[in-house]
């Protein structure tokens, strides 16, 4: 069964706990200085949080999946749909070891694909000796930052 994703870069984590917190009314699953998850499943979404952003807004998307031919089908359906797809295999990243892919959706928004194999003490030690062609760091393809500005208060909404 896959499980949606959406991963937001923060400015204040504490502050982002706190509020998503009260919002989801659970607290994280996992905890870090620079990183809070949420595994919900009511509605059943991995939502994570971190300052390692170079933009505070929606960074990517994507679907977490819980066995290996899931992944692939995914992978399956990326190429139907003549998306280029960036293959990281197994790989270390936001605390988590996890075999996973990428693509990149024709507006430049990021989709990530993972399978997560085991928790991880740090945020990203990825087996590749240098990223892959169009990787950023060890968590994601270049791709358009989906930031969702603010609407000042008072503002109409829709």
């Amino acid at each position: 069964m896959k499980r949606f994703h959406i991963h937001i870069h923060v400015d204040d984590i504490a502050t982002s706990v706190a509020f998503y917190s009260k919002l989801f009314g659970a607290e994280p699953t996992r905890i870090e200085t620079d990183y809070a998850k949420w595994m919900l499943d009511d509605p059943r979404v991995n939502f994570a949080i971190s300052t390692r952003g170079t933009k505070v807004g929606v960074d990517h998307l994507g679907f977490q999946v819980d066995d290996a031919a899931e992944l692939a089908e995914l992978a399956q359906r990326a190429q139907a749909a003549d998306m280029s797809l960036l293959d990281q295999g197994e790989t270390t990243c936001c605390y988590a070891r996890s075999d996973k892919h990428w693509v990149v959706d024709p507006q430049g928004i990021a989709w990530e694909h993972f399978h997560t194999l085991d928790s991880a003490p740090v945020y990203g030690e990825s087996r590749q000796v240098e990223p892959a062609p169009g990787a950023a760091a060890c968590c994601g393809p270049s791709g358009k930052p989906v930031a969702i500005p603010v609407k000042p208060a008072g503002s109409a909404c829709c």
